[in-house]
């Protein structure tokens, strides 16, 4: 695609990146077959390609208006496009920098810029919003419908194990995960304890960054970079083996650090190291497969009626981190029958806090997954996300589970 950029983009780092990403891009359209708003909204503006042009009109000096906002907004940011993108158009990237740009030329007001500066200030501070997770969950069964479906019961990481090993994993506790779902590092603890791997959360480590990068605040997802690197980095040092990814969308916006620092003098070099030790757990167990296939062994069989499960394949996991099969396998391995989920590339509609802000389209998307991933009558459905699990535990009476709970599970029976 010929590219002609303005002025105020042109020299900058952001604006070589532009143009390059631009350039790769071919017109061919495969992208709008597996983009989930493009398939609700029928507009090729609610379609990469579409929104591609709009970008690119901007960064060659046409001036963005809310509309061209919307249609920015309107992306789940799912990446389901790259995975199809015969040319490596990296879109995800030429979002990032044409949502700065829009944002900075056409500011938000009222009760939408309320709203996102709520979320900004609210979801990465996990002692802020843990203390109103638990205030919602003491008075949960009395919340509204629409409310009390993002709120899951109030639940513990179970028992902790005291074992000490000479191997040590470092794993993000993150932000909102610890008050919503805390068995989720807990299964993990208890998991890798058995495998004889000790796994610590480096205090001071908090909100990987992507809430604030997605809702356009850049400079403070570099600071929430930052932040992790000084604390993981004296682990790192010590011999710790890599950085744990418990939440695969986590996982996909750590391994960017590199990129999002690379400007950085003092902060490049140990992203990139950052980003060389991270691994999303379904790589550190799939590492240990023989040791785990031992212990599975000694497991009683699983009964019948808890035997069947359906996997959701969070867009983070398979387009984001590009780990496709390997948390099947493993489940299949602990004696599950997975059940066929058609369309299993498109998004679930959490994306973060999309289903906050565009709540209709979200909706929508939540439940064509579910009906997707019920329709083989599983027990309970697996995923690899803590965003994706709430947005779909909020639509199915269907237990949703992550994936290293239910190995926990089999370990521990």
């Amino acid at each position: 695609m010929e590219t002609h950029l303005a002025d105020f983009i042109r020299h900058t780092t952001a604006g070589r990146e532009a143009e390059e990403i631009l350039r790769r891009c071919v017109h061919c359209g495969f992208c709008t077959a597996t983009c989930p708003t493009y398939q609700l909204l029928g507009d090729e503006l609610d379609g990469p390609r579409g929104r591609i042009y709009l970008i690119k009109q901007v960064l060659e000096g046409a001036e963005p208006t809310a509309k061209t906002r919307l249609h920015l907004d309107r992306c789940l940011t799912c990446r389901s496009c790259e995975s199809t993108c015969p040319s490596g158009v990296h879109y995800s990237r030429l979002l990032d920098i044409g949502r700065e740009v829009v944002e900075q030329k056409v500011p938000r007001s009222g009760s939408d810029a309320f709203m996102r500066a709520t979320l900004k200030n609210l979801l990465p501070r996990s002692t802020v919003f843990g203390t109103a997770m638990k205030l919602g969950q003491s008075v949960r069964m009395l919340l509204p419908g629409a409310l009390r479906a993002k709120v899951p019961p109030l639940s513990s990481a179970g028992v902790r194990p005291h074992r000490s090993h000479a191997r040590q994993m470092i794993a993000l506790a993150g932000c909102v995960q610890p008050s919503m779902y805390p068995n989720i590092n807990g299964a993990t603890r208890r998991v890798l304890d058995r495998l004889g791997i000790q796994m610590v959360e480096a205090a001071g480590a908090g909100c990987c960054g992507a809430v604030r990068l997605h809702l356009n605040a850049a400079e403070a997802a570099r600071d929430d970079a930052r932040r992790n690197i000084d604390a993981w980095w004296p682990l790192l040092e010590a011999g710790a083996e890599c950085l744990v990814m418990t939440a695969s969308g986590c996982g996909s916006h750590v391994v960017d650090y590199a990129h999002q620092l690379q400007e950085d003098p003092d902060y490049a070099v140990k992203a990139a190291r950052v980003v060389l030790a991270t691994r999303d757990i379904s790589e550190v167990i799939t590492a240990e497969a023989d040791a785990l296939g031992a212990l599975l062994k000694d497991c009683p069989p699983l009964p019948e009626s808890a035997r069947r499960l359906a996997f959701q394949s969070p867009c983070s996991l398979q387009h984001g981190l590009k780990i496709r099969g390997i948390v099947e396998s493993l489940l299949t391995a602990a004696g599950y029958t997975l059940t066929p989920v058609a369309d299993s590339h498109l998004c679930c509609g959490s994306a973060g806090t999309y289903s906050v802000l565009q709540p209709e389209i979200s909706k929508r998307l939540q439940a064509n997954k579910l009906a997707a991933l019920t329709a083989g009558a599983p027990a309970a459905i697996a995923s690899a996300n803590v965003g994706c699990m709430g947005h779909l535990q909020g639509g199915t009476d269907v237990p949703v589970r992550h994936w290293i709970e239910l190995i926990d599970e089999r370990l521990s029976a």
